[in-house]
């Protein structure tokens, strides 16, 4: 079955959520995940999770900054199994909190060595 790579990114020129939630709405929010992971079990390759830390490897020196963090573009990624792109995409579409205002999710085909 093809794999995907779902990053969930920032939208060009979106203000970032600062609004955070309160226990009990954190509270369903897990259970709305579990009941999402337990739904796509079978698609779920690599749960992922956010990113920390990086840095740039070159073959030249690293150009002098600023350099865009990738932890400003993506917030986290996950590898899902799924038949084609669409069922992909209703994956992570179902996946609560994954799909927020200001941020998006890019699905990505992955494709294995030949």
């Amino acid at each position: 079955m093809p794999k995907y790579l779902c990053l969930q990114r920032s939208l060009p020129g979106a203000a970032p959520d600062s609004a955070r939630p309160s226990p009990a709405q954190l509270q369903a929010m897990y259970a709305k995940f579990n009941e999402w992971r337990e739904q796509f079990q079978k698609n779920l390759t690599d749960m992922g999770g956010r990113l920390g830390a990086g840095r740039l490897v070159t073959s030249s020196p690293v150009p002098d900054g600023p350099l865009v963090d990738v932890k400003e573009l993506v917030g986290g990624y996950m590898i899902v199994s799924a038949t084609d792109i669409e069922e992909a995409i209703r994956v992570a579409q179902a996946c609560p909190g994954l799909v927020r205002p200001g941020s998006g999710v890019e699905v990505i085909e992955i494709f294995a060595p030949a």
